[in-house]
C-alpha cells in the first residue's frame, strides 16, 4: 500500500536518453530525417525549401508560398484542397527568414496519397492570373492592417536596425507587391522550389518502402549546391522612437546581435536570459509587471540564425511610462552585472529550465522539433545533455560575468513605436 506520509525521492536530472532521427541522403545537398517512434497512427511531413525572405524580396517569398496549392491547368485550388480534406489532411505553407516550409499532417495511411496531391500541385503550378492577383491584394490589405499596429511597426523597425544592411534586414513595403509579376514568380519558383529542396522531415510509423516512396516523390526538387548565409552582422546601436498618431500604447524592442547554439557561451547565456526575462517569475516580469504595473507581459529571448543569433526584449507599455520602463530594464542589467545572484533564485531557475527541457522532449514529435533546433548548426540531440550540464554547474559568478560581457546597455538596438 502506498505510504502517503513519506515524501517521494527527488532525483537530480543529469541526462536525458534522446533518440536522434534516422538520416537518409536524398541528394548531395538534401537530406531526409525520419523519426519512427510514434505510438499512434498520426504522421507529419515537412518540406524545407530555399525560398525564405532573405533570398529575394520578402513580398515575393510570401506570395509564392501562398500560391503553392493555387491550382494547375487540370485542377483548381478548390479541387486540390477538397481532395486533401477528403483524406483528413491538413497542409500548411509558411515562410521564415531562411526557409519556406510546406507541412502535411494526417493519419499515417493517408500521408503518401496527400503527398502525391501536393507534389502534383507544385510540379504543375499554373500561376493562374486571377489567383495571383487575389493573393497579392490580400497580402497588401493584410499589410495595411498591420501597419496600424504599434507592435508590428516596432518589430519591422527593430529588424531593420538589428540586422543592419544585411539580407535579414529587409522588410515588406506595399509598393513591393506592385512589382511582382507572374514572370518573376515563375523564375523564383523554378530556382528555389523545383530545384530548392533542402531537407525533408518525416514523422510516423512508416516502413522502409514508404520512406523510399517519400524520397521518390520529393527527390526531384533537391538542391544542387550548398547554402551560404551571412555571418558578420552588426546591429545599429542606439535609441530610435517612431511616433504613431492615436496610439495608446508604446511597443518596444531592445536587443543586439549575439550568437547561435554553436557558441561556447550559448548554454550559460540561456540561463542568464531565463533569469532576466524568459519565465513568469523572471526579474523583468517581477519589476515591470508585478511591481511597476507598466505592462501585462514582458519577455526576453534568444533567436538563432544559421550563422549568428540575437538577443531580444519585447513588450508593450503605456506611452507615458516608456522611458521609465527603459530605466528599469537598464537597472536590471546593472544588478546582474554588479550583484551575485541569490543561490535560491538560481536553483529555482535551474529547476524550471530542467522541467521545461523534460517536457519538450516528450514524444516523437517533440524530439524531432528539438532535433530540428540543432541540426542546421551541425549538432545533434546530445546538445541538450550539454545544456543540462551547464544548468547543473552554472554559478552566480558565471551569471555575473556573462551579464558584464553581453548585457551592455550601450550595445543595444532600442526601438519604440507609439
Amino acid at each position: 500500500m502506498l505510504d502517503r506520509s513519506t515524501i517521494p525521492t527527488v532525483n537530480k536530472i543529469e541526462k536525458i536518453d534522446l533518440i536522434n532521427p534516422n538520416q537518409f541522403e536524398i541528394a548531395k545537398f538534401t537530406k531526409l530525417f525520419f523519426m519512427k517512434e510514434v505510438p499512434n497512427e498520426t504522421s507529419r511531413l515537412e518540406l524545407y525549401f530555399d525560398a525564405g525572405t532573405i533570398v529575394e524580396e520578402p513580398a515575393l517569398s510570401s506570395v509564392l508560398s501562398g500560391l503553392l496549392l493555387s491550382g494547375t491547368l487540370k485542377k483548381s485550388s478548390i479541387q486540390i484542397n477538397a481532395e486533401i480534406d477528403a483524406l483528413g489532411g491538413f497542409v500548411d505553407t509558411g515562410v521564415t527568414n531562411e526557409f519556406a516550409i510546406v507541412t502535411i499532417e494526417c493519419l499515417r495511411e493517408n500521408l503518401l496519397p496527400i503527398l502525391q496531391i501536393v507534389q502534383d500541385a507544385i510540379n504543375n503550378l499554373a500561376f493562374i492570373e486571377k489567383e495571383v492577383t487575389e493573393l497579392i491584394n490580400n497580402r497588401k490589405q493584410k499589410l495595411r492592417v498591420n501597419l496600424e499596429k504599434v507592435n508590428f511597426l516596432a518589430q519591422r523597425a527593430f529588424q531593420e536596425r538589428i540586422f543592419n544592411n544585411s539580407s535579414y534586414s529587409k522588410i515588406t513595403k506595399e509598393s513591393d507587391f506592385d512589382s511582382i509579376s507572374i514572370e518573376r514568380l515563375k523564375l523564383f519558383f523554378e530556382s528555389n522550389y523545383l530545384k530548392g529542396l533542402i531537407k525533408v522531415v518525416l514523422i510516423g510509423n512508416f516502413n522502409q518502402d514508404q520512406v523510399d516512396r517519400v524520397i521518390d516523390l520529393t527527390g526531384a526538387w533537391s538542391r544542387n549546391n550548398s547554402r551560404i548565409f551571412e555571418k558578420e552582422i552588426k546591429n545599429l546601436k542606439g535609441n530610435t522612437h517612431i511616433a504613431k498618431e492615436g496610439a495608446l500604447q508604446s511597443a518596444f524592442r531592445i536587443g543586439r546581435i549575439l550568437f547561435n547554439k554553436t557558441h561556447e557561451d550559448y548554454c550559460d547565456f540561456m540561463i542568464l536570459n531565463t533569469v532576466l526575462g524568459d519565465y513568469f517569475g523572471s526579474r523583468l516580469m517581477a519589476n515591470i509587471r508585478e511591481d511597476k504595473g507598466y505592462t501585462y507581459g514582458i519577455r526576453s529571448m534568444v533567436g538563432e540564425l544559421s550563422q549568428t543569433g540575437y538577443f531580444l526584449i519585447a513588450a508593450e507599455v503605456g506611452k507615458e511610462v516608456k522611458e521609465a520602463t527603459f530605466i528599469e530594464i537598464e537597472k536590471e542589467f546593472k544588478k546582474l552585472q554588479d550583484e551575485l545572484m541569490d543561490a535560491d533564485e538560481l536553483e529555482m531557475v535551474k529547476n524550471y529550465m530542467l522541467g521545461q527541457l523534460l517536457k519538450s522532449a516528450d514524444g516523437a514529435y517533440a524530439l524531432t522539433d528539438l532535433y530540428l533546433g540543432v541540426e542546421s548548426y551541425g549538432l545533434d540531440l546530445d546538445f541538450y545533455n550539454k545544456l543540462i550540464e551547464s544548468i547543473n554547474s552554472v554559478t552566480p559568478e558565471r551569471i555575473k560575468n556573462l551579464a558584464r560581457q553581453y548585457l551592455i546597455w550601450d550595445d543595444m538596438t532600442i526601438v519604440s513605436v507609439g
